[in-house]
C-alpha cells in the first residue's frame, strides 16, 4: 500500500507566520514515514501557494537532533502553484503551469492565526473536497474569535472571567476609554479578538495604561477584548484529541515570572516555563480535564485543541481562559508535552490527527450524499 501524501500547509499572511514555519517542520519530521509522505506547501503573505522544492524539504527532514531551533524552520519559497479538486477521488491536485505535478490525499494545516486558524483556510479545503486535520469551519471561526468563544462558553455554563469588548469605531469616538471597563477590576488584559501566540497582548495595572494597550491590540484586529485578570492565578493547560468522543491529556502549567507568557517563551524555547504534569490536587486536575472536554464540545471541536485555564487557588475557582484550535506544534510546545506522560508521542499525535481528518471527511461525505 502506497504512503498517504500529507500536504503540510504553513505560513500565511498573519503575524504568526514564523510560528507556523516552525510548527510545519516539526509536523513534517514527526509524521511516521512508514505510513505518510509529507508534501510541504507554503502560503505566502499575499495568500499565494508555493510547493517547496523536494530537496529543501528533504534536507530539513534529515537533520538529526531531538529539538529544533527557530532558525531551523521552513521558508515559503518555490514555484507558485494552484490547488484543484481531484474529484471524484479524494484529495487535491497541485498544478504548476497547467500541469498536475503532485497530488495530496489529506492536508495538515499549521497556519496559526487569521487565514489559517479562523475557518478561512478550512472553508477553502472544504470547497476542494479535501480531508484536513483539525477543526472544521465553524469551530475554527469560533475558536479564533475570543468574543464568540466566550459567548459559547457562557452559554454552556463554563466559567470565564468578566470581560468586555470594544471595536475600533467605538474606541476612537470615546473621550475616556475607562468607560468601557466600568465594573471590571484591575489588572486587565487587553487582547486582539482574533489573534494568538500572545501577539498584541498587554497587561494593564493602571487605568492610565488602558488607552495605549487598546491601541496596541487594535494594530492587529478591529475588535479588542478586555478581560479582568485573576491575581496570583496559576496558568494551566490541557490538550484535547479526538472527534465526537474526545479524550483529554494531563494538565500542564505555565510559570511566568511577570506579565504574560510571551512569543519567545512559547515557541523559541528561550526558557522552559512549562511543568508537566502540573502539581495539583487530583480533584482540581479532574475538573480541569472535564472542563476541557466541555469547552471543546461547546464549539463543535474536532481533531485537537489546547484549552487554557486560570486557577485561583485561594478562592478555589477555575476559569477557562481560551481554547486554541490549532496550538503551537513545535518541539517546544505545550500540546505535545501534555500527551507524553500518557505514552503518546509526537509522531503518534500527528498520525492520529491525519486519521481523524479522514474520519471526519468520510462522515460528512456520507451525510451529504444521503441528503
Amino acid at each position: 500500500m502506497s504512503a498517504v501524501r500529507v500536504g503540510v500547509l504553513f505560513g500565511g499572511p498573519s503575524a504568526e507566520h514564523t510560528v507556523s514555519a516552525a510548527s510545519a517542520l516539526g509536523v513534517a519530521r514527526a509524521l511516521p514515514r512508514e505510513r505518510f509522505t509529507p508534501v510541504v506547501i507554503g502560503v505566502g503573505k499575499d495568500g499565494s501557494f508555493h510547493l517547496l522544492p523536494e530537496e529543501q524539504v528533504t534536507a530539513f527532514l534529515n537533520q538529526t537532533g531531538a529539538t529544533l531551533a527557530i532558525e531551523d524552520r521552513l521558508e515559503v519559497g518555490g514555484p507558485v502553484v494552484e490547488l484543484r479538486s481531484a474529484r471524484p477521488r479524494t484529495g487535491v491536485h497541485i498544478v504548476l503551469d497547467g500541469e498536475v505535478v503532485e497530488t495530496v490525499d489529506v492536508f495538515f494545516p499549521v497556519l496559526h492565526g487569521p487565514f489559517g486558524e479562523d475557518g478561512v483556510l478550512q472553508g477553502l479545503l472544504e470547497s476542494l473536497g479535501a480531508p484536513y486535520a483539525g477543526c472544521g469551519v465553524a469551530a475554527s471561526a469560533v475558536g479564533m474569535d475570543k468574543v464568540a468563544m466566550k459567548r459559547a462558553f457562557k452559554a454552556e455554563g463554563i466559567p470565564v472571567t468578566p470581560y468586555v469588548w470594544v471595536d475600533e469605531t467605538r474606541f476612537n469616538a470615546s473621550a475616556d476609554p475607562a468607560e468601557f471597563v466600568e465594573g471590571l477590576e484591575l489588572p486587565l488584559f487587553v487582547k486582539p479578538a482574533n489573534m494568538g501566540s500572545s501577539i498584541g497582548i498587554s497587561r494593564v495595572d493602571e487605568l492610565s495604561e488602558l488607552s495605549e494597550a487598546v491601541k496596541a491590540a487594535l494594530a492587529f484586529d478591529p475588535v479588542v477584548i478586555i478581560e479582568q485578570g485573576v491575581r496570583n492565578a496559576r496558568e494551566l493547560e490541557a490538550g484535547v484529541l479526538g472527534g465526537f468522543e474526545p479524550r483529554v491529556s494531563v494538565v500542564g502549567e505555565v510559570t511566568v515570572a511577570e506579565g504574560v507568557f510571551d512569543f519567545d517563551q512559547k515557541y523559541l524555547g528561550t526558557s522552559d516555563p512549562m511543568i508537566v504534569p502540573a502539581d495539583l490536587p487530583e480533584e482540581v486536575a479532574a475538573e480541569i480535564r472535564e472542563l476541557s472536554l466541555r469547552a471543546f464540545r461547546s464549539i463543535g471541536g474536532w481533531g485537537l485543541a489546547r484549552v487554557d485555564f486560570l486557577y485561583d487557588a485561594e478562592a478555589g475557582q477555575i476559569y477557562v481562559n481560551e481554547l486554541n484550535t490549532l496550538p503551537g506544534f513545535t518541539a517546544h510546545s505545550m500540546y505535545p508535552k501534555v500527551w507524553a506522560p500518557l505514552g503518546i508521542t509526537y509522531a503518534q499525535l500527528t498520525a492520529e490527527l491525519v486519521d481523524l481528518a479522514f474520519e471526519r471527511h468520510e462522515l460528512y461525505a456520507r451525510k451529504r450524499s444521503a441528503s
